[in-house]
């Protein structure tokens, strides 16, 4: 059980013409639509955030090679284009909403390309998508202070729980940027587990609030998509983005660390 390593696919906008902010990690219909007959004709069995944490919790047995289906932000495509093709398979899904960014009374303007209303999120819940939360504007959850984090986090669970009438269980970091302290508010406001990105299969080792995920964008092909899922070459296939990753943890952290020293008055 604690060997088991699982694809969990983090996808964004599926659309034939994103705008510029999202291009390039969007997928076409098509291409998710063939991504999901891969699934399929693999044998492979998709199951939602909440069902993958509740196994590794408890101890209980997964189904015969699981994959969680994951979508960020909440791009208006999700329920046009991908909602029908998972019907089609049976396939469940989590979306993660960040809950400024869905159009309705909670509208910030925030959102980078046509989003989801709470009418189409109802609907998307009713087909057997998992709504989980992705914070409510979108920030670097690693770089803002302590009040901003759990309004951040608490505001979005309290939107969730008010349109859908049910209170998310998961949580996606945006931009997959999270941290020990991050980590301990997102379980502290009730949160049961957490993914991050990370480019790599899920383990139950890495513990519910730091599960790893693998992108899918708009230059991933059939080969290299069928070689993520079956979990083969993937520190190859992702190696450019870990490194770019890695660069970039150096830079924020250490921004942060100018930020609490200004604080601080040192």
């Amino acid at each position: 059980m604690s060997d088991v390593r699982v694809p969990i696919l983090m996808y964004h906008a599926v659309a034939t013409d994103p705008n510029d902010a999202t291009r390039a990690l969007s997928v076409t219909p098509e291409a998710f639509a063939e991504q999901m007959a891969v699934l399929a004709d693999r044998g492979l069995t998709p199951v939602t955030t909440a069902e993958l944490a509740a196994c590794w919790r408890s101890g209980r047995a997964l189904p015969e090679r699981p994959v969680l289906i994951t979508f960020d932000d909440g791009y208006e495509g999700v329920h046009r284009h991908a909602l029908p093709v998972l019907a089609k398979h049976g396939f469940p899904a989590t979306l993660f909403v960040s809950t400024g960014w869905i159009q309705g009374p909670y509208d910030t303007g925030g959102g980078l390309d046509t989003m989801l209303d709470w009418d189409q999120v109802r609907e998307l819940a009713a087909g057997g998508v998992e709504i989980g939360g992705h914070s409510h504007s979108h920030p670097q959850l690693d770089q803002v202070s302590d009040a901003t984090l759990r309004f951040e986090l608490i505001h979005c669970k309290e939107i969730v729980a008010d349109q859908l009438g049910a209170v998310p269980a998961s949580f996606a970091y945006p931009y997959g940027y999270s941290s020990r302290r991050v980590r301990q508010a997102v379980r502290e406001t009730g949160y049961g587990q957490a993914l991050a990105v990370g480019n790599g299969l899920a383990r139950r080792a890495q513990g519910p609030y730091a599960l790893r995920r693998v992108t899918v964008r708009r230059g991933t092909g059939t080969d290299e998509f069928e070689r993520v899922v079956e979990g083969r070459a993937i520190a190859r296939t992702f190696a450019r983005d870990r490194a770019l990753t890695k660069g970039y943890a150096v830079v924020r952290r250490t921004r942060q660390a100018r930020r609490l020293v200004s604080r601080l008055g040192v």
